[in-house]
This record gives structure tokens, sequence and C-alpha cells, in this order.
């Protein structure tokens, strides 16, 4: 399971500055990690794992601007094809789980 944050932010003041650096590490602090400028991706073990990070999202929201979340299974996110120019690119891997036996 895959949470995708993808955000439009003002910039034009400093304090929306401030706003948007203090939601940019929040992400980082949960464990996202830059897919584009503005997009940012986290894996989750389970659908209970990728609620408690979309709650953590929402506490850590900015008073302006649009955030817009999405869920997706790992399956869909297999499927992505990603290209630099005209040139296709492999998509990143699937993380590995930890397994207990």
């Amino acid at each position: 399971m895959w949470i995708i944050a993808m955000f439009d932010l003002p910039t034009d003041t400093k304090m929306a500055r401030k706003h948007y650096a203090q939601f940019r590490k929040a992400l980082l602090k949960d464990g996202f990690g830059m897919m584009q400028y503005s997009v940012y991706i986290r894996h989750c073990a389970s659908e209970e794992n990728a609620t408690v990070h979309f709650e953590r999202i929402k506490r850590a929201l900015p008073p302006d601007g649009e955030v817009r979340l999405m869920q997706i299974t790992d399956k869909q996110f297999g499927r992505m094809e990603v290209f630099y120019g005209k040139r296709r690119k492999k998509t990143e891997p699937t993380p590995v789980q930890i397994e207990l036996f």
C-alpha cells in the first residue's frame, strides 16, 4: 500500500514559506520521500498503517494551499511507467517487507 501526498502551497510571503517548510518537514519526519517536486510518497505495510499516516498528515496541514492524498496498492504502483524525455526508466522497486516466523 502506498500513500501519495501532492500539494500546491503558497510561498509568496515569509509566513507562507515557513508553513510550506513545516509541512514538508512533517512529511519527511513521517517517512515520506520526494517523488517529484510537491509529490511525496510513502510505503505502508497495511491499510491500518496507512490510516495512521493519513491522520498525521491531516494534523500537519498548513492553513492555506491545496493538499491531495491518494492511496494505491503495490500492484497499481508497480504498473506505473516513468519517462525521462522519451526514454522509459524502470520504476523504483517495492520495499522489502519484514517477515516474522
